[in-house]
């Protein structure tokens, strides 16, 4: 049976990469205020942004209710496909445990956990269509994903930790000393769950460079099929010296650049970057 591969919205993939293996994709919801819009469809990383600038208040996100999942694994059904669904981490949200709850009833329905978010997930995603695209089965997919999440190396550095107190994410007293010295965390996925590890002083660009040193120097257990360099409206210029430098470590077969979307845009702000790929 043919093989339909669903995500949720949070797997920031681009719209092309979308189109060229033929992914699903379901939005979240983001409410800025009163007003609940659907992310990717009605609300843009730059609504985010002005929002907070006007309010001083971060969006709030919310999963795909029930229904939702219910609406789009049976129209994939009721069209001959077998799906396999993609998660955000079940630890930062309850999209999880909805499309679970909605595949039980549908039935032909495999969901995979990714235990990340953004490109994190996206490189799941990417995993289990490329093999659909080779003619696996819906089960030879789930349990490949399911074996290669723990692989995914997901991480981000910070320009400024306002948008992470904003969300209470840090305490008042913690984003005043990071502010008063320049600090720039490093927020990494550890089993699926969100966790500052390194932080860097100075200049965005400059500690973005040496974060992706320390991301890659002599590393031995990457594998080098793929590569996303993510980011939230970063210098371009800064950008383009990532992927130089990305390329001066490794020859992957793909570095792909992508913009974040509103779940790591809500959680991070502006001129946050990630390097995130998958360990042999």
């Amino acid at each position: 049976m043919r093989v339909k591969i669903t995500s949720d919205s949070t797997c920031d993939l681009s719209q092309e990469i979308i189109e060229k293996y033929d992914i699903y994709v379901l939005p979240l919801y983001v409410s800025l205020g009163a007003e609940t819009r659907r992310d990717g469809v009605e609300v843009s990383p730059e609504d985010i942004y002005s929002y907070v600038r006007e309010t001083g208040k971060l969006p709030t996100t919310s999963a795909p209710n029930i229904g939702d999942y219910l609406d789009m694994f049976r129209k994939w059904r009721d069209e001959g496909f077998e799906v396999v669904h993609y998660c955000i981490s079940g630890d930062f949200s309850s999209a999880c445990q909805n499309a679970q709850m909605a595949a039980e009833e549908i039935g032909g329905v495999s969901v995979v956990d990714s235990r990340n978010l953004s490109t994190g997930q996206g490189l799941v995603v990417l995993y289990g269509a490329e093999m659909a695209q080779r003619g696996a089965s819906a089960d030879e997919i789930k349990r490949a994903c399911d074996n290669m999440v723990d692989k995914v190396e997901a991480s981000f550095v910070v320009d400024s930790i306002d948008y992470l107190y904003k969300g209470g994410r840090c305490s008042a007293l913690a984003a005043f000393g990071a502010n008063l010295l320049k600090l720039k965390p490093c927020i990494e996925v550890i089993d699926g769950k969100m966790k500052p590890t390194k932080k860097y002083r100075g200049n965005i660009d400059r500690v973005i460079l040496s974060y992706v040193d320390d991301k890659l120097k002599d590393r031995t257990d990457i594998d080098t099929h793929r590569i996303f360099i993510t980011h939230t409206a970063c210098n371009p210029e800064t950008v383009k010296l990532v992927s130089e430098k990305v390329k001066s470590y490794f020859g992957f077969d793909e570095i792909i650049e992508t913009t974040a979307g509103c779940t790591v845009t809500s959680h991070c702000g502006p001129n946050t970057l990630g390097v995130l790929f998958i360990r042999k």
